[in-house]
């Protein structure tokens, strides 16, 4: 299992932890995600195996935001 802090931009309210909790926790691999709207991050466990860094940030950027790394 790896786990990642991703800086994301855009997420102000529950809708958007829902959003991105949601889509992110609904990919092969992934076992937790955790949101952060104070510091707009999210924490991300999931296992390389069957997912990875890319497929994660495309799937919050479908999700209308942005990923800063």
């Amino acid at each position: 299992m790896k786990t990642e802090t991703l800086n994301v931009q855009g997420m102000s309210c529950g809708h958007c932890v829902k959003a991105v909790e949601g889509s992110v926790g609904d990919l092969d691999g992934v076992s937790k995600v955790k949101v952060n709207l104070e510091q707009g991050t999210v924490d991300v466990e999931y296992n390389t195996e069957k997912t990875s860094h890319k497929e994660i940030v495309e799937t919050i950027d479908d999700q209308g935001y942005d990923v800063k790394e």
